[in-house]
């Protein structure tokens, strides 16, 4: 089946004191990984903060670049990949979407898995995921494997590192335009 449908991965780093403490870790330029089934970024979801002034609320998020989180950080850097996919793996993937987003408030932010991923031992709780085991689960459970790895051993810089993945943008997010 021809490979004619697109998603894309943003890959940011707000500058918050979380994710300096994660970049002073990792060394990885960026550090939340999020997910689009269009180009304008419009249906952006991940997990990280329900709310842009209290980083210890999180769950499954709806994003927006002009709004909440990204607008409280206007200097937010980014980079934006393109993978090409089958329309069929997109049905799956909107599918496996529309299970978080009717269960939502269910959801919460997997911060165990964070530590589990410097241990190199994947820690995982039914129904707690962090932004890039969210995005690597999302593509998986559609049939998309990237890595030889657990979802939950996926961080944002393995997305960058990824050979499928085409580079479109890198700038300041507030910059990015379609």
């Amino acid at each position: 089946m021809a490979a004619d449908r697109s998603v894309f991965i943003l890959l940011t780093n707000t500058g918050t004191l979380f994710t300096k403490m994660i970049k002073g870790y990792t060394r990885a330029p960026y550090n939340h990984a999020s997910i689009s089934f269009n180009r304008e970024l419009s249906e952006l979801y991940s997990f990280g903060r329900k709310h842009p002034n209290n980083p210890l609320n999180g769950g499954f998020v709806k994003e927006d670049i002009k709004t909440g989180t990204f607008s409280k950080y206007p200097n937010t850097t980014c980079v934006i990949y393109e993978l090409k996919v089958t329309p069929r793996e997109v049905e799956k993937m909107e599918r496996v979407l529309q299970l978080f987003i009717r269960k939502r408030q269910k959801f919460l932010y997997n911060i165990l898995g964070i530590i589990g991923i410097a241990l190199k031992e994947p820690i995982e709780f039914s129904n707690s995921y962090f932004c890039s085991q969210f995005v690597a689960e999302i593509l998986e459970r559609s049939g998309i494997k990237l890595w030889n790895k657990l979802s939950a051993l996926v961080t944002p810089d393995d997305f960058r590192q990824c050979g499928r993945l085409q580079l479109i943008y890198e700038g300041k997010l507030s910059e990015y335009e379609p």
